[in-house]
């Protein structure tokens, strides 16, 4: 590399810090590789997502040392000769991870606008706007890229830090204890603050009714997916790689080299290496659990001298795991109070694409199909009742106006979608059986639709009265949502975790972002307390890096 070529001098380039970058520093000096090299492309690929370095520069300034370095370049990005497979492997490697055509890329050109947030560390965007309603959002989404990106939302509003994704993640894929495939952290950032641990009585790895574990502040932090990963950049043998099916970026353990640049150049701390041979053998593993529909193995614990990470876990998508895993995540399902969910970000049907348009309203029913007694009990417990609300009440354990109000309110505001939602998804089913309580209760021969009925409920326009009377409604639906943000007490915000890198992570947060001083506080529940370690330093003698917010 020339002196021409050299890139401004930045000593401190990685978003979590300078003694995060030192640590990995440190840590490339102990490999066999060359620190220098990986310090600097994991820099330079960074600069590429930004869009301060053009891809084909990036491949030009790096491609001699690579293949010095390496004896091959297999990265998958814009090389000088690129399309046709013969300069560097650039060709042949795009098409063979695109599945034989370049949508990957059509991807990335899409992927350039909305980015440009100031960011400091963890604090990586601006909040935005409330949240917009169903029918505001459905039409936007509907425009997104073909085919399908597994994601998450993630509402850190209704947290309850009780590390169940943790252990549940750990079980799935049995990564060494401490390289944490997920983490959720408890911080404070200066500007707000979270409990002393020891005055909250909470279960590990049980979902708490006790408020208090909702002052705490929280981050939930997988794996981000990112549309354009800067990790996948910086390897030079397509072990880092983006499967084209559901946009997952994965590593192939049998191609892997353990070169750790990958590590250097993820912005958000998410890479381990296997120092020693993992916890669990190889034979205790279910084959299916590892490799992919692609006969690579991408998934469970990292073999020895190979790096991994979160993975949204392939073999599920895949359908290796039985059809009614398709489209689910091991931390989904373990998590208590529904904080996470999983599925295509490209569909305006999923799970977290509804999660996102309306909070207030996917809480409700979340919640309400937690609390409302069963549509058949209910047909039941109502045969020869009065057709009135105030019989209905008294004849139906569990059933009040409020929550009636709330279940007429999902009725009001349903939305039939184009597309199906997906499988794994469990909102849609969760929101028929709100919508089927409103049927049996109506079976009785009682009009939810009257004027009378619904002034009783508070579901009018002229009856309205919302929290402060600066909000103007004009609809039955407009009071039904307000109804909904009053019973949940939902997040106004929404973020991306360093979106100004132009990554284009698939993971969105619901809820306070963390501020550029944010920094790792105890928990309500420890790491201790689920037979887990909080940062494999603990295990390894700073062998790796763990998480720090400091």
């Amino acid at each position: 590399m020339s002196a021409d070529d050299e890139p401004p001098d930045e000593d401190v380039f990685h978003p979590l810090g300078e003694s995060w970058q030192d640590d990995l520093e440190d840590l490339l000096e102990e490999t066999e590789y060359d620190a220098e090299l990986g310090m600097e492309m994991g820099r330079d690929a960074m600069r590429v997502t930004s869009g301060d370095l053009s891809e084909a520069e990036f491949y030009e300034r790096y491609h001699d040392d690579v293949m010095a370095e390496f004896g091959e370049d297999e990265r998958p990005i814009a090389g000088p000769d690129d399309g046709d497979g013969e300069d560097g492997g650039i060709g042949s490697t795009l098409v063979d991870l695109a599945g034989g055509d370049e949508s990957r890329r059509e991807m990335l050109k899409k992927a350039g606008a909305g980015m440009g947030f100031a960011s400091l560390g963890w604090g990586a965007v601006e909040q935005q706007e409330p949240a917009q309603s169903v029918e505001e959002t459905a039409g936007e989404v509907e425009g997104a890229d073909e085919g399908t990106q597994w994601g998450m939302t993630i509402d850190l509003e209704h947290c309850d830090g009780c590390l169940a994704c943790v252990t549940a993640c750990n079980q799935e894929h049995n990564w060494d204890e401490g390289a944490n495939w997920m983490y959720v952290l408890a911080y404070e950032d200066g500007e707000v603050e979270s409990p002393d641990p020891g005055t909250v009585d909470v279960e590990p790895g049980e979902c708490s009714d006790n408020p208090a574990v909702q002052e705490f502040n929280y981050l939930v932090r997988p794996c981000q997916h990112c549309t354009d990963a800067p990790c996948e950049k910086v390897c030079p043998t397509t072990a880092r790689h983006t499967r084209d099916d559901g946009g997952l970026v994965l590593t192939d353990y049998e191609v892997c080299i353990g070169c750790r640049y990958c590590q250097v150049a993820c912005p958000y701390g998410v890479n381990y290496f296997q120092w020693d041979d993992p916890n669990v053998d190889r034979s205790e593993l279910d084959s299916e659990g590892i490799y992919d529909k692609r006969g690579r193995p991408v998934s469970r614990r990292a073999p020895r001298g190979v790096m991994s990470k979160c993975v949204f876990d392939p073999a599920r998508q895949d359908g290796n795991a039985g059809e009614a895993l398709i489209g689910t995540s091991a931390c989904e399902q373990a998590c208590p109070p529904n904080v996470i969910q999983f599925g295509d970000k490209n569909n305006p049907a999923s799970d977290p694409q509804r999660y996102e348009a309306n909070p207030a309203r996917a809480r409700t029913i979340i919640n309400l199909f937690a609390e409302l007694p069963s549509p058949n009990s209910i047909e039941s417990a109502l045969a020869g009742v009065d057709p009135t609300l105030d019989a209905v009440v008294e004849a139906v354990d569990g059933l009040t106006i409020e929550t009636i109000a709330l279940a007429k309110g999902i009725e009001l505001t349903h939305t039939e979608y184009d597309e199906e939602a997906p499988p794994g998804d469990t909102l849609p089913e969760k929101e028929q059986t709100v919508l089927d309580v409103v049927s049996a209760i109506e079976a009785t021969g009682l009009d939810l639709e009257s004027d009378d009925a619904l002034t009783q409920l508070g579901l009018t326009v002229e009856g309205f009265e919302g929290p402060t009377q600066d909000i103007e409604v004009t609809s039955r639906e407009e009071v039904a949502d307000t109804l909904f943000g009053d019973y949940v007490d939902a997040p106004e915000s929404q973020f991306e975790l360093l979106a100004d890198i132009g990554t284009n992570p698939n993971v969105t947060y619901l809820g306070h972002q963390p501020g550029p001083e944010a920094h790792q506080v105890p928990g309500p529940v420890s790491y201790a307390d689920v037979g887990m370690l909080d940062r494999r330093q603990e295990a390894l003698d700073e062998q790796t890096v763990g998480l720090d917010f400091s």
